[in-house]
């Protein structure tokens, strides 16, 4: 059989994901559509995230450059999906909460290989996936295994091996104008996530306030708690000594 657009893109397979659990709901086939397409540009992120870490290993600064162009382009668009999910309102999404059980968003094992990838490991995380399952296990497998922002700190040593590393990025800023064009587009991602951090709280707070999240999670009170935290701290500290 000759290939063809639906085919190659499994389209029966994959519209026939799209299984909502309330009968009669008009709204919950969005929740779902949303979220994912979240997973599926979160699968995207850690591939070129990954490339990210090999280009910044390598030296390959302009691939990099470019991939990280990639990445902070798509963040964007996490970004603005939130905008889809708050056209639903608190009610419309009570109708179906109770019908998620124990499902959560704190369970998204993507979201958190991510957030280990880039840099930001917390272990506690862990206690949302079995002990001994694939996901237990890709999480403790990213715990353990260098991060972009080991990368970057090579990758400043590389160019800068003498001095603290703030010194050495200072000195980069002021002297190497190339390095400086990946240092802001990380940046950018880096501040892209942190909007998406919050644009999600409020999404919370306007949906269901302060009350416990899905799974038991805490709700907007837990995410608070890495909102506004870099991942790349040493490129948002050196600002002020530019």
């Amino acid at each position: 059989m000759d290939l063809t657009y639906s085919s190659y893109l499994r389209l029966d397979e994959l519209l026939s994901l799209q299984q909502p659990r309330t009968e009669g709901d008009q709204d919950e086939l969005l929740f779902i559509i949303v979220h994912q397409a979240y997973e599926l540009w979160f699968k995207q992120l850690l591939h070129e995230l990954e490339r990210v870490r090999a280009g910044l290993g390598s030296g390959d600064l302009y691939g990099t450059i470019a991939l990280v162009k990639r990445c902070r382009t798509i963040m964007k668009v996490l970004v603005e999906q939130v905008d889809i999910v708050e056209t639903l309102t608190p009610m419309s999404f009570t109708a179906f909460r109770e019908r998620l059980e124990q499902a959560s968003g704190f369970q998204s094992v993507q979201f958190r290989e991510m957030e280990f990838l880039l840099g930001y490991k917390r272990p506690q995380m862990l206690r949302f996936h079995d002990e001994g399952s694939p996901a237990h296990a890709r999480l403790i497998a990213r715990l353990q295994e260098p991060s972009i922002n080991d990368a970057l700190h090579s990758f400043i040593r590389r160019h800068r091996p003498e001095g603290p590393v703030d010194d050495a990025l200072l000195h980069l800023y002021r002297n190497a104008p190339d390095l400086v064009i990946l240092f802001e587009l990380l940046t950018d991602f880096d501040e892209g996530l942190q909007e998406w951090r919050y644009r999600h709280i409020k999404l919370v707070e306007r949906t269901i306030g302060s009350k416990q999240g899905t799974g038991g999670s805490l709700g907007a009170k837990f995410l608070k708690e890495s909102l506004f935290l870099p991942v790349f701290p040493d490129l948002w500290a050196i600002r002020h000594r530019l």
